[in-house]
């Protein structure tokens, strides 16, 4: 798990590495160019004075040549003459033979070489600029020579080189290591902030930062996180206050029954009782049965994905119902989307059973197509559910007040769960306007191949 110091020593890393693998490259860089310069001034040096000795040489008469005189750049020079015989010499170069004979051929009368000689010492290859001039009838060749420099150019400098780059990428380092602490500061707060918020204390949120960056929007989208964590939980514990209510009241009507036949057993009507316990039971076989529904469409378990006629389905499921209200139909055929067959039955059962319970005289169910949708749609003629009610219904154990008078023993879950089986096969389920009772409509897409 990666943690802020983690993440500080790693990035300092990289950057050190980055830093150093820049700085070698731009030294590199640097010294062969500066390599180059001084290489290019120290040619011009040696050229310089083998033109100056050059002009001497042909200036002075015969046998009368002027002393040489050599610089502290410059401090091996040689005249030859036609013969190749050395004529003068600085210091370093007395009683020497010739390091290079050859004579310039250009019009220009210079001459530029490498000569690699062990007759200097503490020096194998030099660079020799070389200027003819004019003796009579001859020409001589005055030779100035220079030690090749080193790619490095000089150990000190190496040196010096070295400490600077090292010094950059500690810098380097630690200015990542500093900035990064200052960027991740704001995350830090966030992490310490969501440690301390428990399922107790959910209305907590992340501060937010004062700056409009990724930080930001970290804290914004947690907080919103938040929101919905809460929301969830907040439904949860509704639920499950709703659903302890809803269980206990069948139990309780069942204890004090069984309480009072215990207590009276002769004036006990035993039938009575039986079947006022069997109709408790059979409500919390209800509620338990909603509620392992619930569960399996909130964990997301699979169903199964085959095609359904949704016309014959619930010409099927009509056709099994008794006839407590009229029923009309108006159902397509060919209408087919891709869903669990038991699932949507279960959607259309709990439609019909509130649809009765509500209904005065008739129900009209129909089903059609419309675009690339499957439309079910279950109509009742009853009083309607009010506009800022038709969200309501869908809420868990919510029962209006017209459920209750009609109905006392519904769980206040069917029209909750067929939302939710309309949800896991890509649907939805709605309440529209009608202009008398309650308007279901559901919208499935159809299978492919089935667009009407």
């Amino acid at each position: 798990m990666l943690t802020a110091w983690s993440v500080q020593r790693r990035l300092s890393l990289i950057t050190g590495v980055t830093a150093l693998a820049g700085c070698l490259a731009a030294a590199v860089v640097i010294t062969l160019l500066t390599h180059l310069v001084l290489m290019e001034y120290r040619t011009e040096q040696a050229a310089a004075a083998s033109r100056r000795v050059a002009f001497n040489v042909e200036a002075a008469a015969p046998g009368q040549l002027k002393p040489l005189t050599p610089t502290e750049e410059v401090d091996l020079i040689q005249v030859a003459d036609d013969q190749g015989k050395v004529r003068q010499a600085s210091a370093r170069l007395l009683g020497k033979p010739l390091l290079l004979n050859m004579t310039a051929m250009g019009e220009d009368g210079r001459l530029d070489a490498t000569v690699c000689t062990d007759q200097v010492p503490g020096e194998h290859c030099l660079l020799t600029v070389a200027y003819r001039a004019k003796v009579g009838d001859g020409y001589w060749m005055v030779n100035s020579y220079f030690p090749v420099l080193p790619w490095y150019i000089h150990p000190l400098y190496l040196l010096g080189t070295a400490l600077v780059i090292l010094l950059l990428t500690a810098m380097a380092a630690a200015g990542a290591w500093f900035t990064v602490r200052r960027a991740l500061a704001p995350v830090k707060m966030i992490k310490d902030e969501l440690v301390e918020i428990t399922s107790t204390d959910l209305g907590r949120r992340v501060p937010p930062t004062r700056h409009d960056d990724e930080i930001s929007d970290l804290a914004e989208t947690v907080n919103q996180t938040l929101d919905r964590l809460e929301a969830a939980v907040e439904q949860q514990r509704r639920f499950a206050s709703d659903a302890s209510h809803d269980l206990r009241s069948p139990l309780t009507a069942m204890r004090a029954q069984v309480e009072e036949a215990i207590l009276y057993p002769d004036d006990t009507n035993w039938v009575h009782t039986s079947k006022a316990l069997l109709s408790s039971i059979d409500r919390l076989q209800a509620i338990v049965t909603d509620l392992l529904t619930l569960s399996k469409l909130d964990s997301g378990a699979p169903g199964a994905k085959e095609p359904v006629d949704l016309g014959a389905l619930a010409a099927e499921e009509l056709d099994r119902r008794p006839k407590d209200k009229e029923i009309v139909r108006s159902l397509e055929h060919d209408v087919v989307v891709t869903g669990d067959r038991l699932r949507l039955a279960r959607l259309l059962t709990n439609l019909l059973d509130n649809a009765e319970r509500h209904a005065e005289q008739s129900i009209k169910v129909s089903v059609c197509t419309a675009g690339s949708d499957a439309v079910l749609e279950v109509l009742d003629d009853g009083a309607g559910i009010e506009p800022d009610q038709r969200e309501v219904v869908f809420r868990r154990f919510t029962r209006l007040d017209a459920s209750r008078n009609r109905d006392a023993g519904g769980t206040g879950l069917g029209l909750p769960i067929a939302r939710e089986i309309a949800r896991a096969h890509g649907g939805t389920l709605k309440i529209v306007d009608s202009d008398s009772g309650a308007r279901f409509v559901l919208h499935l897409p159809l299978r492919n191949g089935y667009h009407g």
